[in-house]
């Protein structure tokens, strides 16, 4: 079990939405339309996985709000037509079971504050539902949080979005700091009495690219246990590639390949800690993959690279679940708390009006 995977988001609830009708059966065998599917994740040694629901932003207000029920509906149904491979999991604990009996943990991340159509009710019902993170914002900032993709309006979290934070401590629900402005980022850890998770983003120092975190953010969370999960996406972890796509992507694309990955890994490990490294690829979410993980069966090339770097069998296991569960469990109280009706009352029903939206940019 030592190299077995916790990945923090995998975008396959909305590529099956749009590839397979939302279908769960076909998941069983292999789906070239998809980089996942059940033998794959198998071969890849996944044993648990953050299953990201998003919503594209052409939904708007409650469209938002149905089309995430339907994804989260569809995690609900993968893990229920295979049980024998998948199974449900809120805790570290649930994960931990799921690990021992061989199975993968299916877990829930939202994918962007959005998602809430303007409601911390909306929220609430999620968490009962089964996420155990959100992500504050999408690559559009919102009437409470500045996105690192778009103009600034709060210098970080508005007021209502430390609200936002503050609720989702309450009920368990972890605050995920990918796609969100190093501002933002900062207001967060401020605000936050949990650990955080970075769920998919890479290193800043090494490719200058907005969804990437800076070094001070690193140290930080690093400091409040929290974790950061390393996106494989190619313009995330190579600057050449960077560069070629802000060109205008014109011509053979720089390549990417494992390496780059390891690099973002190893930097993320010296200035965060060895306690703060995980692996969130965001499979589904982009059409391109580094060269050896061009899908889900990749991770062990990922790890015999990270052996070869010197890394040692216990910084391995944290990088590859140990360091996620420790995030996890350290909400995890609150969220039973919550769901047995034992957390104090919430302190308002309501948030702002309907967030801003936009297309999808890169990367899921």
């Amino acid at each position: 079990m030592l190299d077995s995977v916790i990945d923090g988001h995998n975008d396959l609830a909305w590529a099956s939405r749009t590839l397979l009708g939302y279908g769960v059966e076909e998941l069983a065998d292999g789906v070239p339309s998809t980089q996942t599917d059940l033998p794959r994740l198998a071969i890849g040694g996944v044993a648990g996985q953050f299953w990201s629901v998003w919503v594209d932003p052409v939904l708007q207000g409650a469209e938002q709000v149905v089309g995430t029920l339907e994804q989260i509906d569809f995690v609900h149904r993968l893990v229920d037509a295979h049980p024998e491979r998948l199974a449900f999991a809120r805790t570290a604990a649930d994960v931990r079971q799921a690990m021992a009996e061989g199975r993968i943990a299916s877990l829930i991340g939202i994918e962007g504050g959005s998602q809430l159509g303007g409601s911390l009710a909306v929220l609430r019902q999620y968490a009962r539902l089964g996420a155990r993170y959100m992500t504050l914002t999408w690559s559009r900032t919102t009437t409470w949080a500045d996105s690192a993709t778009d103009d600034a309006h709060h210098g970080g979290l508005s007021a209502w979005g430390r609200e936002v934070v503050r609720e989702m401590n309450r009920i368990g629900v972890l605050v995920d700091l990918s796609h969100v402005a190093p501002t933002t980022m900062r207001h967060a850890l401020e605000e936050t009495t949990r650990p955080v998770m970075v769920s998919h983003s890479g290193a800043l120092a090494l490719c200058d690219h907005p969804r990437n975190v800076p070094d001070d953010v690193l140290a930080a969370i690093g400091a409040q246990g929290g974790v950061v999960m390393v996106a494989f996406v190619p313009t995330f972890v190579s600057q050449a590639r960077r560069d070629w796509w802000e060109a205008g992507g014109e011509g053979e694309a720089p390549a990417v390949s494992v390496r780059d990955v390891a690099d973002h890994l190893d930097h993320i490990r010296r200035v965060a800690g060895p306690h703060a490294v995980g692996i969130g690829a965001d499979y589904d979410g982009t059409d391109a993959m580094p060269d050896g993980l061009a899908d889900v069966s990749g991770y062990p090339v990922l790890f015999a690279e990270l052996r070869a770097r010197g890394w040692s069998e216990t910084d391995l296991a944290g990088l590859a679940h140990e360091n996620v569960l420790r995030v996890l469990e350290a909400s995890d109280r609150d969220h039973e708390s919550f769901l047995a009706g034992r957390a104090a009352p919430p302190a308002t029903a309501a948030l702002v009006p309907a967030v801003d939206v936009s297309t999808r940019e890169g990367a899921l």
